[in-house]
């Protein structure tokens, strides 16, 4: 989401209150710098962009809110926070907007996860897998389906729908050991060295009540 954010901004760099040059020139090279899969949802979406990236800016700061309580795991890197994230993220997009649209949003940043991991950069302090891409778009899909059927609901009222389907295990986080070290399918730990530069992994994806 960070990168998808860096890209809508881009679309403001010509209106009225962006008059300091070089915050212009941040944004062009923030722009310039995210993959292509981004760039093109961005500009095939142009009319929508700016409704995207508030939604997008509220969504990071509840999902902050959520992650210091109690309220989950507090884990956002694989955990219940995570699978919050990019549920209540495709949820409140799709209450505001077509939801294909969201759809493809969703889509076209776990394309951009994939170059990542390509080009051996990190999202978020941490190297794209394909377990974590399977992970995020079980949950975007359950947060598009959530957002289509309570389109007319409080955005408060949206989050506690999405945390409710969280606790009752219909969403997908990674499985860990209460010290946050990842394990296989037989339970045990999966050694760092191990995860480094792989697409495919021993990781495994369970339901988010476990």
């Amino acid at each position: 989401m960070r990168k998808i954010t860096l890209a809508i901004i881009i679309l403001f760099i010509s209106h009225p209150l962006f008059l300091i040059s070089q915050t212009k020139t941040t944004a062009w090279k923030q722009f310039k710098n995210i993959s292509c899969p981004e760039k093109c949802w961005t500009i095939k979406h142009i009319f929508v962009a700016k409704k995207a990236w508030r939604i997008t800016q509220y969504v990071r700061l509840q999902t902050d809110s959520i992650q210091k309580t109690k309220i989950l795991d507090g884990d956002a890197n694989g955990g219940k926070v995570d699978a919050f994230r990019h549920a209540f993220w495709m949820a409140s997009l799709a209450q505001k907007m077509k939801w294909r649209k969201a759809y493809r949003l969703g889509k076209a940043h776990e394309k951009g996860n994939y170059i990542d991991y390509k080009k051996h950069r990190k999202e978020d302090g941490t190297f794209p897998d394909k377990i974590s891409s399977t992970m995020d778009l079980w949950n975007n899909d359950i947060g598009l389906e959530i957002g289509k059927t309570n389109r007319n609901i409080s955005s408060d009222s949206l989050k506690h729908i999405v945390i409710d389907y969280i606790l009752s295990g219909k969403m997908k986080v990674i499985k860990k050991n209460k010290q946050g070290q990842f394990l296989d399918n037989n339970g045990n730990i999966i050694h760092n060295d191990s995860l480094k530069g792989k697409w495919e992994n021993q990781k495994v994806l369970i339901n988010s009540d476990l």
